[in-house]
């Protein structure tokens, strides 16, 4: 009988909530779903990417990663090893001037999560353009994995990724 891993438990509980929202709730609109098999180090990769209805211009994305070592751990029931997956969230927007916008999205990112990590904004331009626009990447990334004693977080975790975007929204073009 097939038993699933702790990734697809994960999977399958964030996908859920993530498409009640946007199905049922319509407060998001989901814009990308990655699910892939890496069989180049059989690894295995999940992402949700969603927009707020009245805030499109930003994106959020969810992605769940795990790697062999912990499936084998966990297909293989291996003693002594308590297989996790790595949990990053990210939010994509345009920024004009990173001196100035940076730091508060910096802020705002702050305040919602109190991360015990810093978030790491990463800016690429198109090169060429008279006055650059900016491809804001910022990741929260987290000091710990996670596995289904952590199920009960996710409503929790997308609600604070919808103050995010909601507040990320109100900076507007900066």
């Amino acid at each position: 009988m097939f038993d699933p891993t702790v990734f697809e438990n994960l999977k399958v509980a964030i996908e859920n909530q993530v498409y009640d929202l946007d199905n049922l709730d319509e407060i998001i609109r989901v814009t990308d779903r990655v699910d892939r098999l890496e069989l180049s180090v059989m690894a295995r990769e999940f992402a949700l990417q969603f927009v707020l209805i009245d805030h499109p211009d930003i994106t959020a994305e969810i992605r769940l990663d795990t790697s062999l070592k912990d499936l084998a751990a966990e297909i293989l029931e291996m003693p002594g090893e308590t297989p996790a997956c790595t949990l990053r969230i990210r939010f994509y927007m345009k920024i004009e001037n990173p001196d100035s916008q940076c730091e508060r999205i910096a802020e705002v990112v702050r305040k919602i999560w109190e991360p015990e990590l810093p978030a790491v904004q990463t800016l690429s331009f198109e090169y060429g353009q008279n006055r650059p626009i900016y491809q804001n990447t910022v990741e929260l990334r987290f000091n710990r994995r996670i596995n289904e004693d952590q199920m009960e977080d996710i409503p929790n975790l997308l609600d604070h990724m919808l103050q995010t975007l909601a507040k990320l929204g109100k900076l507007g073009k900066l």
